[in-house]
């Protein structure tokens, strides 16, 4: 939020008389000062991110997600419907979609049934398609939750659902709640980092890893696996470390003195970014140079160093928990499975594209055990909702097979963190129109995330505009049958 209108928002009477120079709180100011010894300048707020211990027992510590922006096809990769494609291309039946609103599908659609191949994987059989075959490896290790639900079904309020709680914009994140209530392990890098692929910003743009109304150090900060790690941080032409180091404690100075006086959080988070930027010029290059990885390594996620794409990003995210980055947030862009492009058919374009995303996934999760991190460290792969059981309607007589959008049902998986490994959540019907066990909305799936990292839900709370608020809003239950 704008830290001069929140200050006018917080503004009272008793502060407005105070700031004024030749005004009645100066005149009573001068009378007590002459009357009593001076009273000490209160003391600065403590650094906003360090470390804090939750007020629960934690099975997490830190957190990674992979958001693949624009909703992968679950029925094509991670949910089997034997009877939806014994049935494709009938119509749809007509208790299924009466009353709802699709995005780009009316009248009658035509059943379209998955084209991939599936497999029983590991020792718990978990169901997967051929179009994530390095997925299959760790099937051991992961949950799948099939059961998923959201309220909306347009990209931008879905997304936003699934990290802030509410389909507008203008709430925290959940990398942005969980560095208020935990901080960060290292004071030289960001708690909370951002990174993109596939050349495009997540569809709730930088509100999906923004900070809302909560002190804005706390926001996710975009770093990049090629060029400058994070932009605007490196010293201009003509500026050494020395005399940037000047600058900084005259600022430093300058803003608290402001804090003293006013006794805005913006101002000490201020200060506080400063400061990291000046640490993170030294830090974050090293952490972020993939190069000093070993080759077995890089090759095991498919990383390049020096390009920009989901495999440097699962490395990057490994690299960065590891050194004691609270959460990190990986976004791909390029999930939006419609069929109206080559690209977008769930046949070859998504052999295409899922090759791109199963291999680093399955990598992030052996190299994490391997490394004693995945039992502390919670993962999360989802879209912002599903997609239908019938064929988009812009392209019901084109020979390139995509489906619409679905919020009714999905499926998420999760890694590690306190999670049953091996284990399936839920179940939908013989056609994927409806959950048929163990609903699960986005609250539930939030609320679980907060009680793995130590936190009710309920209690994890910021207070705003004369209310407290929270990441459930007034919703959510914590799914116990998923928690090891």
């Amino acid at each position: 939020m704008d830290p001069i209108l929140e200050q006018k928002l917080l503004a009272t009477r008793r502060h407005l008389l105070g700031s004024m120079a030749g005004g009645i709180g100066a005149i009573a100011m001068h009378e007590l000062l002459a009357a009593t010894s001076a009273a000490p300048v209160p003391a600065l707020a403590s650094d906003p991110m360090a470390a804090k211990h939750p007020p629960l027992p934690a099975k997490a510590k830190r957190m990674i997600v992979i958001h693949l922006t624009g909703s992968p096809p679950n029925l094509d990769m991670y949910d089997n419907k034997p009877e939806l494609t014994k049935r494709d291309g009938q119509e749809c039946p007509a208790e299924a979609i009466a009353g709802k609103k699709f995005a780009f599908t009316t009248g009658t659609p035509k059943l379209l049934g998955t084209r991939r191949k599936w497999v029983r994987c590991g020792e718990s059989g978990m169901e997967l398609s051929d179009a994530i075959p390095h997925l299959h490896r760790v099937a051991d290790k992961i949950c799948l939750v099939r059961s998923m639900f959201t309220d909306q079904f347009n990209h931008a309020p879905a997304e936003l659902m699934v990290y802030t709680g509410s389909p507008r914009a203008g709430r925290p994140s959940l990398g942005s709640w969980l560095t208020y209530g935990l901080g960060t392990e290292n004071a030289d890098l960001p708690g909370f980092v951002v990174l993109i692929s596939s050349g495009s910003q997540p569809n709730g743009g930088t509100s999906s890893f923004g900070s809302g109304f909560l002190p804005s150090v706390y926001q996710g900060v975009q770093c990049r696996s090629k060029g400058d790690p994070v932009l605007y941080v490196s010293d201009p032409p003509g500026m050494n470390r020395a005399m940037r180091r000047k600058t900084l404690d005259a600022l430093k100075d300058l803003n608290e003195l402001q804090a003293r006086e006013l006794g805005n959080p913006e101002t000490v988070t201020r200060i506080a970014q400063y400061e990291l930027a000046y640490r993170m010029q030294t830090s974050v290059p090293d952490v972020m140079d993939i190069s000093k990885e070993p080759q077995h390594v890089l090759e095991a996620y498919g990383a390049k160093p020096g390009e920009a794409s989901l495999a440097n990003n699962c490395l990057l995210a490994r690299r960065l928990v590891e050194e004691g980055v609270r959460f990190v947030h990986l976004f791909d862009w390029g999930w939006d499975f419609h069929g109206t492009r080559p690209q977008e058919d769930i046949r070859d374009g998504l052999t295409t594209k899922a090759a791109t995303f199963d291999r680093p996934a399955a990598a992030l999760i052996e190299d994490l055990e391997e490394r004693g991190l995945l039992e502390d460290t919670l993962v999360l792969c989802t879209g912002e909702f599903g997609r239908t059981p019938f064929q988009e309607g812009r392209t019901a007589a084109s020979g390139i097979l995509g489906r619409d959008h679905y919020p009714d049902c999905y499926t998420v998986w999760m890694a590690g963190g306190g999670v049953k490994a091996g284990h399936v959540h839920g179940s939908t019907d013989d056609l994927g129109f409806k959950i048929a066990s163990d609903m699960v909305h986005i609250h539930d799936l939030q609320a679980t995330i907060l009680h793995l990292l130590g936190f009710d839900h309920t209690k994890l709370t910021y207070r705003f505009q004369g209310r407290d608020f929270r990441l459930t809003d007034v919703h959510g239950h914590v799914v116990k049958e998923i928690l090891s």
